[in-house]
């Protein structure tokens, strides 16, 4: 047996991986027929519990897989088996009402995701509504889209009546400058102190590829310097869209003790900001 390298780095108390997935039996927790992707029933909860106790985190945020469309009881089931070091960001339909926001926050969720890329089933019309919808209930709007886009879409998610997440440093379709028009956009939306950003899944987007993933590395290590206190970071596991090849975890965290350079920054990013962001006592 091949026994996983642990990381060179030792995290602080409260760690928390602000981007996972779990799935579970397909039997119980069928696909949604709208999406393309596919669960991966390996990736439970047992086996996401040996990872956080490999990488030495304590917290975790489950994000509904697009695989599971609007149904979020696999999520939730998580989140319950995690218990209190777990919260979690669902999928809503426009149509939800007042009891099962009320029901999702009580078993953990704080955010709504919205995946505006091939494959999502949600749309742009339905984001300034559903905010409107979610922000009473302390809520935040996670979306995940090609930052290259964001210039075009930035007034708009700057009048959210939420806090607003944006994965995966922006998600650059492919990577940019710092110079980019469409990082520009972010660090103004970040300049406002009610936007987020997570460091993660730099895998998904480099071209330069492991283990340094420069060309996204510049830009989360742009972003971690400028807004120090607006950065969360995740594993993304099980790394979905690199499920016959998925990154090292123990990498990508070392990745970003080193963009973060350690210390007092580190521990923002993996403790304070989540700790604010989430509701972790």
């Amino acid at each position: 047996m091949i026994i996983p390298p642990q990381p060179r780095t030792k995290l602080p108390s409260g760690a928390c991986d602000c981007h996972v997935h779990i799935y579970g039996d397909p039997t119980v927790y069928p696909a949604s027929p709208r999406s393309p992707a596919m669960p991966m029933p390996e990736a439970t909860v047992e086996a996401y519990r040996a990872l956080q106790a490999r990488l030495g985190l304590e917290r975790v945020v489950v994000v509904q897989p697009s695989a599971y469309g609007f149904d979020n009881r696999c999520t939730l089931d998580a989140i319950r088996q995690l218990g209190a070091g777990a919260r979690g960001v669902v999928m809503l339909r426009p149509e939800a009402g007042e009891a099962e926001l009320e029901a999702c926050t009580e078993q953990g969720a704080r955010g709504v995701r919205f995946l505006m890329l091939e494959g999502g089933v949600t749309r742009w019309e339905e984001l300034e509504p559903v905010a409107a919808r979610v922000a009473p209930f302390g809520w935040h709007v996670q979306l995940q889209m090609d930052g290259r886009l964001l210039p075009e879409r930035e007034v708009g998610l700057g009048r959210l009546p939420c806090p607003l997440v944006i994965d995966h440093n922006g998600k650059f379709l492919g990577p940019v400058d710092v110079d980019h028009p469409g990082f520009l956009s972010l660090c103004r939306l970040l300049d406002t102190g009610r936007v987020w950003v997570k460091t993660s899944a730099c895998y998904e987007t480099s071209q330069e590829g492991p283990p340094r993933y420069g060309d996204v590395a510049r830009l989360a290590q742009a972003l971690i310097r400028r807004f120090p206190e607006r950065v969360v970071w995740g594993t993304n596991w099980p790394h979905p869209s690199k499920r016959l090849e998925p990154p090292d975890d123990a990498l990508l965290l070392d990745l970003v003790a080193e963009w973060a350079g350690g210390g007092d920054v580190l521990e923002r990013i993996m403790v304070v900001n989540p700790a604010k962001l989430y509701g972790f006592d």
